[in-house]
C-alpha cells in the first residue's frame, strides 16, 4: 500500500492519517442494503424469515454486524483468511455492538471451503470475492461447500459485474466530501478472462493512498456462475438485475428478477442459488 509524501511542514498527510478499511466501507460497501435484500429474497422464496448467516470473505464483517442488528434472533458467522482485516472488523464493527448483539456474531480465521459453521439459512459472498477462484473446478468445489453448509432450505447470494467497460483498461474516480475513491482497471487478459484491479484513494491535501487494495481475479460471466451453481447441487438459480435511474443513467440500487437484459456498458447484479 503506497502512502503520500509528507507535507512540507513535516506533518503527516491525510493519506498517512487515513484508515483504508474505513474508506473502503464508505466508498464500496452497502451492508445494510445487502442484508435487507437477502432477507427479502429468502422470505419470498421460502415464506419465512432467515436467521442464520454465513458471510464468506467477510473482511471487516460489516454485513455480519448489520445482520444481527436486523433481528434479535439473527446469528452471523464471518469467515476470512486475512487475520489483520478480521481483527480490525472485530475491534471496529463487532465490539462496539451491544452485548446481546455482539454475542450472536462469530468471526473465524480460516478457509471458506473448509471452516465448519452452524447450518446457514443464507450464505453471502459479496464484492465479487468468489472471483478469486480462477479455475472452474475450484469454483464448483466452493459452491458445493456452501450447499453443504446450509440447512434444508438455503440461499447462496452472490454479486457479479461485467459489461464492455469491465474489460477495458481504465480508471474511474468518485468524489466524496473528504476523499476521492479511484477504481483502477489496470490489466485484462481475454484468453484467461483475468483482470488485475486496484483501489486508490486521493485526498484534498494532494496526498494519495496508492493500491490500498489489489484484486486479481477471473471475470466470470453470469451463465458460467449459474452453471457452476447447478453443478454444485443448487435446485434453482435466479438473477436480480439493477435498474437505471432515468435522470442520471446510472444504477438506481433497485434489483428485480430478470432473465434477459440490455447490454449496458457496465452492470452489477445479484445471482442467487437456492437449496430446497
Amino acid at each position: 500500500m503506497g502512502k503520500g509524501k509528507k507535507k512540507k511542514n513535516g506533518g503527516p498527510t491525510q493519506a498517512e492519517q487515513a484508515d483504508r478499511h474505513v474508506l473502503y466501507e464508505r466508498a464500496v460497501q452497502e451492508p445494510e442494503a445487502d442484508v435487507e435484500f437477502a432477507i427479502d429474497t429468502y422470505r419470498n422464496w421460502f415464506g419465512r424469515r432467515p436467521h442464520v448467516l454465513r458471510e464468506d470473505f467477510c473482511g471487516t464483517a460489516a454485513v455480519c454486524r448489520d445482520w444481527v442488528r436486523a433481528h434479535l434472533r439473527n446469528i452471523a458467522w464471518g469467515v476470512d483468511l486475512d487475520l489483520e482485516t478480521l481483527n480490525w472488523g472485530t475491534t471496529n464493527n463487532i465490539e462496539p455492538l451491544p452485548k446481546k448483539e455482539r454475542r450472536r456474531v462469530a468471526l473465524v480465521h480460516g478457509d471458506v471451503r473448509t471452516v465448519p459453521t452452524d447450518p446457514a439459512d443464507v450464505v453471502m459472498a459479496q464484492n465479487f470475492s468468489y472471483f478469486l477462484f480462477e479455475n472452474r473446478p475450484d469454483l464448483v468445489e466452493y459452491f458445493r461447500g456452501c450447499h453443504a453448509a446450509m440447512g434444508a432450505e438455503g440461499m447462496l447470494l452472490l454479486d457479479a459485474y461485467g459489461g464492455p467497460e469491465s474489460m477495458a483498461r481504465m480508471s474511474e474516480e468518485t468524489e466524496y466530501d473528504d476523499f476521492s475513491y479511484v477504481w483502477d482497471q489496470d490489466q485484462f487478459d481475454p484468453i484467461r478472462q483475468r483482470a488485475t484491479c486496484y483501489i486508490h484513494f486521493k485526498f484534498p491535501d494532494g496526498s494519495k493512498m496508492k493500491r490500498a487494495f489489489t484484486y486479481e481475479w477471473r471475470m466470470y460471466t453470469i451463465p458460467e456462475v449459474r452453471d457452476a451453481l447447478r453443478e454444485a447441487g443448487f435446485d434453482e438459480t435466479r438473477v436480480y438485475w439493477e435498474g437505471t435511474d432515468p435522470e442520471t443513467e446510472e444504477g438506481d440500487g433497485v434489483y428485480t428478477e430478470a432473465e434477459t437484459a440490455d447490454n449496458d456498458a457496465a452492470w452489477i447484479c445479484y445471482i442467487a442459488g437456492f437449496k430446497k
